[in-house]
């Protein structure tokens, strides 16, 4: 019975988790942290090596599942699974009938998930303040030079599930704000209201690679040089705020959405009506965003 209530306790803390990986800016990473269950999960993905597939192939599966932690693993999925599914309906209505109170919403998400990862940086020396403005053309440069459109074939939906499930192992970056970044995020949110099941289990397949695979890369990056990948990510979030810039100009020849600066904003439907509404919603996103960190950091204590 204690075992099932600690199942129940690791899926309750993954609903959570999966709950903040729908909205773009809030991390899974951050809310695993609140949850007091970081530590855990970011061994037991590392627990995912060599030695656990030569268990799980000689047929050891007692062994296996003991070696990656299964029972906490599969709690804690089941959760995510769950809030995702269950949350993936709504963001698709809101895309669609409220999209800039919603990205109005993501931009304050984003930028004070940016901000507050910056306050990690304890010296401004010339090498983080380099990388951080790298950081800042990168993401601009991302969002500027792509098209609002991504490939919507299954080998893109693979890479794009192994890159956004590595947010999972970095609390402050949200791997539906990377999905977001490479065009995807309404795709799959589509995909899972609408149970796509190839689309799924292609874009299941890339996150599993992408956490098996990156994990350890991103552990050790992030142990060898901490302060300058805090600082490029910062600005990589900071750069592509002009990907979720709420007002944008559709329907360019070459196929690009282009942010409508303060100039333009005449050219861009219903800002009127909404521009106070939206300036709420970033606040919310901003505050959201606080609240939560402030919350992790007094679990951290």
């Amino acid at each position: 019975m204690a075992n099932f209530f600690k199942c129940v306790t690791v899926a309750f803390k993954g609903a959570c988790m999966g709950a903040a990986d729908v909205i773009p800016g809030v991390s899974g990473g951050t809310i695993a942290f609140i949850m007091g269950i970081y530590g855990e999960l970011l061994n037991s993905i590392k627990s995912i090596n060599g030695e656990a597939f030569r268990l799980f192939f000689s047929g050891k599966f007692a062994p296996f599942w003991k070696h990656v932690n299964g029972t906490f693993l599969a709690s804690l999925f089941a959760g995510i699974l769950i809030s995702v599914f269950s949350l993936a309906r709504l963001m698709k209505y809101l895309l669609e009938f409220h999209p800039i109170p919603l990205w109005s919403f993501f931009f304050g998400l984003i930028l004070a998930s940016a901000v507050y990862i910056l306050k990690g940086l304890d010296k401004w020396n010339i090498q983080n303040i380099i990388s951080l403005l790298v950081g800042v053309a990168t993401g601009a440069f991302i969002c500027l030079a792509s098209p609002g459109q991504t490939p919507d074939e299954l080998w893109f939906i693979f890479l794009s599930g192994a890159i956004a499930i590595c947010a999972m192992v970095l609390p402050g970056i949200s791997g539906s704000f990377i999905l977001l970044l490479l065009g995807k995020y309404a795709f799959v949110m589509t995909a899972v209201s609408e149970l796509n099941i190839p689309v799924l289990i292609v874009f299941a397949a890339g996150c599993a690679v992408g956490i098996v695979g990156f994990s350890h890369f991103l552990s050790w990056l992030l142990k060898k040089f901490y302060m300058l990948t805090i600082a490029l990510l910062s600005g990589f979030m900071l750069g592509s705020l002009l990907k979720v810039w709420p007002w944008k100009i559709p329907g360019a020849a070459d196929g690009f959405d282009y942010p409508a600066l303060p100039g333009t904003f005449t050219q861009v439907t219903g800002l009127e009506s909404q521009l106070g509404t939206s300036i709420a919603f970033a606040v919310l996103g901003l505050v959201l965003v606080l609240a939560i960190e402030f919350f992790a950091v007094k679990e951290q204590k």
